[in-house]
């Protein structure tokens, strides 16, 4: 399948791009994390409710950019000539 290959295991630009994909996706998990629990707080206060619930969906922005981050890096792996098998991971083990 084309996300069961592991890619930490590949060339030099395939192990780079996925690090750094890697640690953009952590930094989106603390910024989305953050933004809840400072909306949360935030919340508690009527004059901050607004900002608080734009804290709420800048988080939810963040968590669905989560697989959208997973798909690009497992699509931009796959165009770096490893497009041999990409057929038979798409039909499964």
């Amino acid at each position: 399948m084309l996300f069961k290959r592991d890619h930490r295991r590949g060339n030099d630009e395939q192990r780079r791009i996925y690090a750094v994909f890697e640690i953009i996706y952590t930094l989106v998990d603390f910024i989305a994390a953050l933004c809840f629990i400072v909306g949360s707080v935030m919340f508690f206060f009527e004059e901050w409710q607004t900002p608080g619930t734009w804290l709420f969906l800048i988080g939810s922005i963040c968590f669905a950019l989560k697989p959208t981050l997973r798909l690009v890096r497992e699509l931009k792996l796959a165009a770096m000539g490893d497009d041999t098998d990409l057929a038979d991971r798409f039909k499964g083990d």
